[in-house]
């Protein structure tokens, strides 16, 4: 049986924990929080969601979460942990044969040239300024990258694009809509005009669905979108 996300919230850390068994937890990541601990040295959702557990279950000593999937500090949506050490193995290979679904939405200020399209470039990262680029075809130290859009609403200024990928490379859908001239809102790193004042980019990891690692039902999760105007418009 499918089982999709009840909206829980903790108000102590401001966490919002949209499903939670004893196994995995999947919250919905806010804008510039980052997953797991970097050089800034700013406190990682994974140590927040530690700290939820922590206190929830009144555990003493450390809490053990396992960090399955990662997204962009300045994206939002679903992010994935596993709660024990059976989990962490079975949900890793789970996303390494890639049978876990991701679909993603994005606003873009420009109309896409297809209402719905395959995009296949090849992406090279530069390790000194954080950035991909995206070629037609392949050049030495990049790899494929493929995701397929469409359409499916058109605001006043916006269009809002449903991704699917098919691989995960480095920046790859905010790499490859920018080389189709559609920056994803906000994203001033690959071509927007504008940041967001929040420092986001409307980049939202939407839906989630697998099959659950320890009992083995099917789970599809949906995060809501962030309390703002226009994304709000998009649910509407």
């Amino acid at each position: 049986m499918t089982r999709r996300s009840e909206k829980i919230i903790s108000n102590k850390n401001n966490l919002q924990v949209l499903y939670e068994d004893n196994h995995i937890i999947v919250v919905n990541k806010r804008a510039g929080d980052i997953v797991q601990g970097d050089k800034t040295g700013d406190q990682p959702l994974s140590d927040i969601v530690k700290s939820y557990l922590k206190d929830k279950y009144q555990k003493e000593g450390n809490v053990y979460l396992g960090v399955v999937h990662r997204l962009d500090r300045p994206t939002t949506g679903l992010v994935l942990f596993s709660k024990t050490s059976k989990a962490l193995p079975r949900l890793n290979k789970l996303f390494a044969e890639k049978k876990a679904k991701k679909t993603y939405w994005a606003l873009v200020k420009n109309q896409p040239p297809k209402s719905n399209d395959t995009l296949v470039h090849w992406l090279k990262k530069n390790p000194k300024n954080n950035k991909s680029t995206a070629y037609i075809k392949e050049v030495e130290g990049s790899k494929k990258a493929i995701l397929h859009y469409n359409v499916i609403k058109t605001l006043d200024h916006f269009f809002l694009l449903n991704i699917d990928l098919e691989t995960g490379r480095h920046h790859q859908i905010r790499t490859q809509l920018a080389s189709i001239g559609c920056p994803i809102k906000g994203d001033l790193k690959y071509g927007f005009d504008r940041s967001n004042k929040d420092a986001s980019i409307s980049l939202h990891a939407r839906t989630l669905s697998f099959i659950h690692p320890v009992k083995k039902e099917p789970i599809e999760i949906t995060a809501p979108v962030p309390n703002d105007a226009l994304w709000n418009a998009c649910e509407t």
